[in-house]
Formats: structure tokens, sequence, C-alpha cells
């Protein structure tokens, strides 16, 4: 199975070094395990593939094979730019360290599941992760994430509806939250982490 596939537009031309890029991702899963209280889970620098050319796209590959779950992480050599390469890096770890947690718990996951916490843990570690943060600027990266976005596959098709499912649910989640004090933020953020695909659709909905 593999998971990501949404495009944030951007101008210029990047490219991360192998270093950096493992370096990042390194940081931001023990960001994720700080601010969720999770225990942490495997070194993700160990898990890391690169895919090259300029279509490749973050992936989470799993296999499961006589009660073990192998995972790989697939982060692309190129990027549109620097923005969108630290997103798809930020999509991949959140991927990642979800499933790795799922799985210690002998807890299920759905990709629809997977694609929404995703997209907001990237509002997370992009706004919400530092209290206070400054609502203009969240409104900003609000419409960034999930209203000036582009997707790779068309609506109709299952990949398609998917990343536009997730879109909107983590996009009404997220603008619910930016009215909330600190410390409702905080725990509705970590018990929508630590629930399964029904009860977020229903935190979504409250």
């Amino acid at each position: 199975r593999a998971f990501g596939a949404r495009h944030v537009a951007g101008a210029g031309r990047g490219r991360l070094a192998l270093t950096d890029r493992l370096s990042t991702l390194h940081r931001l899963q023990r960001r994720l395990e700080r601010f969720y209280h999770l225990e942490e889970t495997p070194d993700v620098r160990g898990f890391v593939r690169e895919s090259v050319g300029d279509a490749a796209r973050e992936a989470l590959l799993l296999r499961e094979s006589e009660g073990e779950l192998e995972m790989a992480l697939v982060v692309p050599a190129d990027a549109a730019n620097d923005h969108d390469a630290w997103l798809q890096l930020a999509e991949g770890v959140s991927h990642f360290v979800y499933v790795a947690n799922r799985a210690r718990q002998e807890l299920p996951s759905t990709h629809l599941e997977l694609e929404l916490q995703a997209e907001v843990d990237k509002f997370v570690l992009l706004v919400l992760e530092q209290l206070p943060f400054d609502h203009a600027e969240a409104f900003e990266v609000h419409s960034r994430l999930y209203e000036r976005v582009r997707f790779l596959h068309a609506a109709g098709t299952e990949l398609g509806d998917r990343y536009r499912t997730a879109n909107d649910l983590a996009a009404r989640f997220v603008r619910r939250l930016l009215g909330c004090g600190p410390a409702l933020t905080h725990s509705t953020l970590r018990r929508f982490y630590r629930a399964g695909q029904a009860e977020k659709i229903r935190l979504v909905a409250a």
C-alpha cells in the first residue's frame, strides 16, 4: 500500500540533500511524538528510500508477513520547491509514526484515516505546536494547505475522492480549533490522534 499524492503549488525549484532530508524527517518525527505524548517509534531514518524523477512523490510502503509489519518511507530526490519538499516529508513522517503506533497497539488503520491525520499533522507542525499562535498567520496557512491546492488524481477516482475527503475534513476540523482555547485545542488534537476513522469523522462534525 502506498499513501500520499497531493501537491501544494509553489514557484521555483530546489533540492534538499539526502542528509538534510533525513535530519528533517527525524526532527518532525520527534516533534509529533512530543506533541501527541506518544512513545518513541523506531527511528524513521532507518526506513527511508530515495526515489528520483519529477513525478516521484513521498509514499509509505507497507508489507505484512507472518505477523510482522515491514515499512519503507520513499522520499523524492527532487521537489517543485522547498516548501513542497517539506510538506512531503511532513506527510510521510506523519504516516510512518501513525502506522507504527497503531501497529504497536494492534489497531487497524485505513487509507482515509492516514490521509486525514496527515493533513491535520501538517497544520499542527506549522501553527498549533507552539501556542499562542498568530491568528492571521494561522488563517493564511489554512488557506494555503486546504484551499489553494491542486490534486494529482481526478475527482471521481478512488484516490482523487479520498484525498479530497481528507482535505475537506481536515479543513473543517482545524478551522473549528482556531476558535478554541489552548488547553481545549491540545486535548482535542490528542483525542483525535488516538481515534479511529469513524471517531475522527465524528470529532470533525462535533
